[in-house]
């Protein structure tokens, strides 16, 4: 009887929603870390007299840093397992978010960004395929979108930290940085909580161990659904059972191998478009709107407005995800995004930039709830965390550049030319994924996955 369809049968009850809440919780940590920045670069300004192009460095360093965070993530991730990479970088992270949080100099501040950055990247890379590999095919979109979604309530505590923290107090933008690291409390609760995937240790030989954590965790459905569980299926594909070592160069080797080329452009090009999009967006929103004769406290209580509208964002393109694939999903918000990138540059007054900016925020986080459910679904087992972190790393080069071409188009362009930019990175997001993209709904992960494994390694 095979573990992984004893698993994939499970239906969803109270010990998935309790890995949604600990794994959704790391993310709104994260979503928190990288929305502060865009508060506390006023304030930086100020404490050490920053140039234009200072204070685009520090909008790139967090995502410089989950750069690297989330390609180290995915390689560890693959080879000693999901659970431990998620927990130290999470430590990692929140140790370097207080370093920044008392910086004595620019120079300081600007490298602990960055390798708090790392941290978090690594640990938003693992986060969605860990927790994709307990979750039923006919599900999974919904759970993963879901799962995504948490990003939006930091997104919403970021710019409620930056409407009554940062300036009500004389060093708020620091105290911003400290609150940012509490996630360092749920470490002990996720040490004593999480189970190891059971798909990653099948592929480590480790079946023991996998039957426990697939065995507890039927004993926990069967208890909290209070009814039998449903029969084993048959199983149509059978996951392979070699245990690979995975490193830097052989994982590109077999991304861009002819079986798994298309899937890695695909997803790729998506990651690096809407990350872009959304980075350049949120990172300079507020200090645009101070441009435009928005005084500084009524900008970020603009930015509040703009960031709630994430919430439904997220939330709608998971319930649609299961019902439109995630491909159509995803293709479906990048195109409701370049039209509310369009419809903002043509905006000049707070009311209707405020407006269209919740619009466009709205449609790019329902992109961001669809990519989080497409990617792991595309990638073996055995490489699935290093291909989701490669692709989240791909994405973060997008969020590097954002900022700094942003900052100088702003200047040379305008308002209306740094979202006219936008728009055109967008269109090229949808043409990629309505044509060259996978349907996923509703197949096992072994499914979508084992026949490119078998062609790419013959």
């Amino acid at each position: 009887m095979s573990l992984l369809a004893r698993l994939d049968r499970l239906p969803l009850s109270r010990p998935h929603y309790v890995l949604l809440l600990i794994g959704g919780l790391g993310y709104t940590f994260d979503g928190m870390d990288s929305a502060v920045v865009a508060f506390l670069l006023p304030s930086a300004q100020d404490a050490w007299s920053l140039s234009d192009g200072q204070l685009g460095f520090i909008g790139s360093a967090t995502p410089f840093g989950f750069l690297f965070g989330a390609t180290v993530a995915g390689l560890l991730g693959d080879r000693i397992g999901r659970k431990k990479v998620m927990m130290y970088a999470l430590a990692f992270y929140a140790v370097f978010s207080v370093v920044a949080a008392f910086a004595p100099s620019y120079e300081v501040f600007l490298a602990a960004r960055v390798l708090a950055g790392a941290g978090a990247g690594a640990e938003s890379a693992i986060i969605a395929p860990f927790l994709s590999e307990f979750v039923p095919a006919d599900r999974r979109g919904w759970f993963i979108g879901a799962l995504a979604g948490f990003f939006s309530f930091g997104f919403v505590m970021a710019a409620l930290i930056g409407r009554f923290v940062v300036p009500t107090f004389d060093d708020g933008w620091r105290i911003a940085q400290v609150i940012t690291a509490l996630p360092i409390l749920m470490l002990l609760w996720w040490r004593r909580s999480l189970p190891e995937s059971p798909r990653f240790l099948l592929h480590q030989g480790r079946t023991a161990e996998a039957e426990a954590v697939v065995a507890d965790l039927e004993r926990r459905v069967e208890r909290a659904t209070g009814a039998p569980l449903p029969p084993v299926p048959e199983t149509a594909v059978a996951p392979s059972a070699t245990a690979r070592k995975v490193n830097l160069v052989s994982a590109l080797r077999f991304l861009w191998s002819p079986a798994m080329a298309r899937r890695t452009g695909v997803i790729w090009l998506v990651w690096f478009v809407i990350t872009f999009s959304y980075y350049g967006f949120f990172s300079w929103i507020p200090t645009l709107l101070v441009n435009r004769g928005i005084t500084v406290t009524k900008s970020f209580e603009f930015s509040i407005i703009i960031y709630l509208a994430q919430i439904p964002g997220y939330f709608s393109a998971a319930w649609l995800s299961e019902r439109l694939d995630r491909k159509n999903t995803i293709a479906l918000y990048l195109a409701g995004s370049a039209v509310s990138a369009f419809w903002l540059s043509q905006m000049d007054s707070p009311v209707s930039i405020t407006v269209a900016g919740a619009v466009l925020s709205f449609f790019l986080n329902g992109t961001y709830a669809g990519v989080y459910s497409y990617t792991p679904e595309v990638f073996p087992t055995w490489i699935r965390a290093t291909g989701t972190g490669l692709s989240s790393a791909f994405g973060r080069v997008g969020s590097i550049l954002a900022p700094t071409i942003i900052g100088f188009s702003a200047a040379s362009l305008g308002f209306a030319g740094v979202f006219g930019l936008t728009t055109a990175v967008l269109v090229a997001g949808v043409v990629c994924v309505i044509v060259f993209g996978l349907a996923t709904a509703g197949q096992s992960l072994e499914e979508l996955t084992e026949p490119p494994v078998q062609e790419a390694t013959r």
